[in-house]
């Protein structure tokens, strides 16, 4: 049975933005004040957004520069979630904050285990595990050459003390082993020989446990279509059977086609809540297939 944890989000009015920016000595708005470094300030107004409703599964929808990603950062900041990389902050981020309400279904904290999920958060994943990876792969070879030598110039070792005898052991082994048993069990595991892309889908799958809140933003980066509908059937598996309420930013079309998603349209002014069908980028989708649809019948 879905479970609501976040009923709603208040983020800041027009009318407080206003009052914020007029209550700035004139020297500060001098210095401080253009378009892009009083963010996240003067980014919602004009899509006359300021309540939000939430649904088990929520998306927000919009082009680069709609502000969902921003949405997910001030939810994520105003509810104390965990998160792991850090975001796209400003001095006024924790001004903006403070006009920002919420209403929970019960209690007064998210569940424990709560936490947003970014792209980055799962790029930094990918480069630790390449890292990781890499020192295996050079470690391999370290072993290849100990194995080389162990094996084949035994003739010249000679043991002079006790602290020689790991070393004789090591190339009595060498002798009566193949190059790839001998390497195997001085190996550490290789991390993970998995793709980014079956990196990416293990990483959500693990961060995300039963009964919790989850902000994912863009989880579909590094997923292939494949995996993007495996990660769509993840959440609604987690909905459905875990307790678990997720509000997602996204352009994939697997993940806006979630059964009952409720979609913001963040690229309209207002912002208004669609069926997926009727969002730009399915539109966009549907005229490139139905344009080419006699090549599928072939």
């Amino acid at each position: 049975m879905s479970r609501l944890y976040l009923d709603s989000f208040n983020i800041a009015s027009k009318s407080k933005e206003v009052d914020f920016i007029l209550s700035w000595d004139p020297k500060m708005t001098m210095t401080c004040y253009s378009g892009t470094n009083v963010y996240p300030f003067k980014l919602f107004p004009e899509k006359e957004l300021e309540h939000i409703e939430f649904a088990p599964i929520t998306i927000f929808y919009g082009g680069n520069g709609s502000g969902k990603s921003t949405l997910l950062n001030i939810i994520s900041e105003k509810l104390g979630l965990d998160r792991s990389a850090p975001f796209n902050n400003t001095p006024f981020f924790e001004e903006y904050l403070k006009f920002c309400d919420y209403e929970l279904t019960f209690g007064k904290n998210p569940p424990k285990g709560s936490r947003i999920i970014t792209s980055d958060d799962v790029f930094d994943f990918l480069l630790d595990l390449r890292a990781l990876n890499d020192g295996v792969d050079k470690r391999r070879e370290e072993l290849f050459d100990e194995y080389m030598d162990a094996k084949y110039n035994s003739l010249d070792f000679k043991m002079r003390s006790n602290e020689d005898l790991e070393e004789l052991k090591k190339r009595n082994e060498a002798r009566h082993r193949t190059k790839s048993s001998y390497v195997s069990r001085r190996m550490p595991k290789n991390v993970d020989g998995r793709s980014n892309g079956e990196s990416a889908l293990a990483y959500f799958t693990d961060k995300i446990k039963e009964d919790a809140l989850y902000l994912l933003d863009e989880p579909e980066n590094s997923l292939s279509a494949q995996f993007q509908q495996e990660i769509a059937d993840f959440i609604e598996e987690s909905v459905r059977f875990y307790n678990c309420q997720f509000i997602i930013s996204t352009h994939s079309p697997f993940l806006l086609s979630l059964k009952g998603a409720k979609i913001y349209d963040l690229d309209a002014a207002p912002v208004k809540v669609k069926p997926w069908y009727e969002l730009e980028n399915i539109k966009r989708y549907f005229e490139l297939f139905n344009k080419h649809k006699n090549d599928f019948l072939k």
